[in-house]
């Protein structure tokens, strides 16, 4: 278990990934320098390590068309107003989700509340569920 209680393997790899795609946002880190620090800290499992490399490349190399899908299924939340937390959960489930073919939709959802509620506000979690469900139900 790590601090937010959390089990370990690809729970915690979505962790680092949030907070790796965080610090890169806010303070334009490198995120792979980040991500090589936060593994070793963690003491990341290579399998682990690896999903959360794949997360953050696949985040950052799809921004702009996860960012349409998020504006198209929030369309009261410009992603210039979104909490940074709300943003890249959401982003990473979309990954997950439809470009990553990674994770079943249900399981991708089910991670993205479970960050929420862990790493986003009081409204995050009911937040990202119906942003989620919505992208779900029209793929």
């Amino acid at each position: 278990m790590n601090n937010t209680g959390l089990p370990n393997g690809r729970r915690i790899a979505r962790i680092v990934a949030l907070q790796v795609l965080y610090e890169a946002g806010a303070v334009r880190h490198n995120p792979h320098e980040i991500l090589e620090r936060r593994a070793e800290e963690d003491s990341l499992s290579p399998p682990a390590a690896e999903f959360a490399h794949d997360l953050i490349d696949g985040v950052l190399a799809n921004r702009e068309e996860i960012d349409e899908m998020v504006s198209r299924f929030a369309p009261s939340w410009p992603i210039s107003q979104l909490a940074m937390v709300d943003r890249n959960i959401l982003s990473m489930a979309i990954f997950e989700m439809m470009l990553g073919n990674v994770t079943p939709p249900k399981v991708a959802i089910n991670e993205a509340v479970e960050l929420a509620k862990a790493f986003g506000s009081d409204s995050s979690p009911r937040f990202v569920n119906g942003v989620l469900g919505s992208v779900m139900t029209a793929e």
